[in-house]
């Protein structure tokens, strides 16, 4: 079998890096062990050691300072004579070590065995490179600048890199590298560290909020006989052993639902969904969405809800409810503003819906950049839609509920409690915003098996029409709500979205470990 050579192997620094390899080994020293076990992180160090007086070099050399294991990366080595000085950068960031040709020792390294007859503190210097893993064992001390320094006693050999680092300097300019290649990036931007630590805290704050208000974690399905909750195209795949066609899903909210039948009161998911959809900087087709459903809550208990979510992740990540993203100063302190989706049309954009006809909206319609495409056969619910993407969604920057849609947006919300909005097919759904972009999607949950059956109907009428992101008919969920849904809420949230927001990130490229990215790039 012919398989091509890989690119990098011609590289002149993978073969330089290769012959060192071959030259470790010969020497009797696995340069890829099994196991080291650092006592401490460079942040812990420092947190510990970096204000007491520990003494300086000849107290280190002597062994009368605090002793520590540490292992990380090689990220600068500079030889001065009898002491050559380094920097190695774990997770946590960087601690300089010194090494000392009298006193250090490389594990498994017999001066008298190899064929330079290389010291130690040479041999590190000849066959070690940037980037490549070693385990460090010696004192803690501070130079004469007060920089706290490990003075090495033992130098182990982790891990040999056959590849170098990006150039420390200009780092990774080209974005395509930055996230195809994210290991990379981890390791040249400690920013990037900070920011995926951050998603991870944030996920977890999450949890523990809904954990705390008696909400229970399931785990759902991702291969669907019939996708739906949303308006999405769906990857297709298919299940050899039953020869039948499946979909990625695009959204939780069907079988969670499903399990309020089934007697659960509150539950959540958060995971991965999927939309074939295009790429931008608020979407990426695989992505991580939170939904909950609390049995027996209306839309108005979610608003109260949300948006303590918010404030809770501000309060334990910043100890403040203000957050900046772009040039906003962003304030998540409850309560949100509040605007109905006509209200919010006439505050920002300045358009009296309840005065103009069908006719004069879609002529409003046509003074904007609106895709005319989406004007074809509207009705007056689509127009009030769009009206508000055109003229209000990107003024509302400071965070905003905007509530009471048009049924159009939605076949699975329920339609308004109060009779005049009723009867303008108005239904109980808020989104909120910030920023001028959509962070959540929430309503009243349609547990009326006859309307949402009509409803879905409608959905199939869209399809036939060619609407490829209608709903596709679903008999076994309105099954399932003919058995009885309780009267409940429930929201969406997509969590990528909301980390950006929080991590000041301005792409979701920028918070997902791979996105998905163009061939070209």
């Amino acid at each position: 079998m012919d398989i091509k050579t890989p690119d990098y192997h011609s590289i002149e620094e993978f073969q330089n890096r290769s012959k060192k390899l071959k030259e470790i080994r010969d020497l009797g020293i696995d340069p890829y062990p099994h196991k080291f076990e650092p006592s401490h992180m460079a942040k812990e160090i420092f947190e510990k050691y970096s204000k007491k007086d520990l003494g300086h070099f000849d107290d280190a050399a002597a062994g009368e300072t605090p002793l520590v294991k540490f292992a990380g990366r090689l990220v600068l080595f500079r030889a001065m004579g009898k002491n050559a000085f380094a920097q190695i950068q774990d997770e946590s960031g960087k601690i300089q070590i010194m090494i000392n040709r009298d006193l250090t020792k490389v594990d498994g390294y017999d001066v008298e065995k190899s064929k330079e007859k290389q010291s130690h503190i040479k041999f590190i210097e000849k066959k070690l490179d940037l980037g490549d893993i070693i385990g460090i064992e010696g004192n803690l001390f501070h130079t004469k600048k007060g920089e706290l320094t490990i003075f090495a006693k033992k130098v182990k050999i982790l891990c040999k890199t056959l590849l170098p680092l990006p150039d420390k300097h200009s780092g990774l300019a080209d974005l395509g590298v930055k996230y195809r290649k994210r290991w990379l990036d981890l390791i040249t931007d400690p920013k990037v560290i900070d920011t995926f630590t951050k998603r991870s805290k944030i996920i977890k704050i999450i949890r523990n909020y809904l954990d705390d208000a008696n909400f229970l974690e399931v785990e759902t399905p991702v291969l669907q006989n019939v996708y739906g909750g949303a308006e999405a195209k769906p990857f297709e795949t298919h299940i050899n052993a039953l020869h039948q066609d499946m979909y990625l899903r695009i959204s939780l909210e069907i079988p969670l639902k499903k399990l309020l039948v089934g007697g659960f009161n509150r539950v959540y998911e958060m995971s991965k969904v999927f939309r074939n959809e295009g790429l931008d900087k608020t979407h990426n087709p695989e992505f991580t969405e939170l939904e909950a459903y609390a049995s027996y809550w209306d839309y108005n208990d979610l608003m109260k809800f949300t948006e303590q979510l918010y404030e809770t992740i501000a309060l334990k990540l910043f100890d403040s409810t203000k957050v900046e993203f772009g040039p906003y100063t962003i304030d998540v302190k409850t309560p949100w503003k509040r605007l109905t989706m006509k209200g919010a049309i006439k505050e920002y954009g300045g358009v009296d819906i309840e005065s103009l006809t069908d006719e004069e909206l879609h002529k409003k319609l046509l003074e904007t950049s609106v895709d005319r495409a989406k004007l074809k056969n509207a009705t007056r619910g689509n127009l009030i839609a769009l009206l508000f993407e055109e003229l209000a969604e990107d003024k509302l920057i400071q965070p905003h509920h905007i509530t009471d849609h048009p049924i159009e947006t939605t076949p699975l919300c329920k339609l308004h409690r109060d009779p005049k909005e009723r009867e303008k097919n108005i239904v109980e759904r808020f989104e909120s915003f910030i920023a001028g972009h959509e962070v959540l999607n929430a309503y009243s949950e349609l547990n009326d098996p006859e309307i949402q059956r009509e409803l879905l109907l409608n959905q199939v009428k869209k399809r036939l029409a060619g609407d490829e992101e209608a709903h596709p008919l679903d008999e076994e969920f309105i099954e399932a709500i003919c058995q009885g849904m309780p009267p409940a809420a429930g929201f969406g949230i997509g969590i990528d979205r909301l980390i950006m927001l929080f991590t000041n990130s301005q792409s979701i490229r920028d918070v997902i470990f791979f996105p998905i990215m163009r061939p070209e790039e």
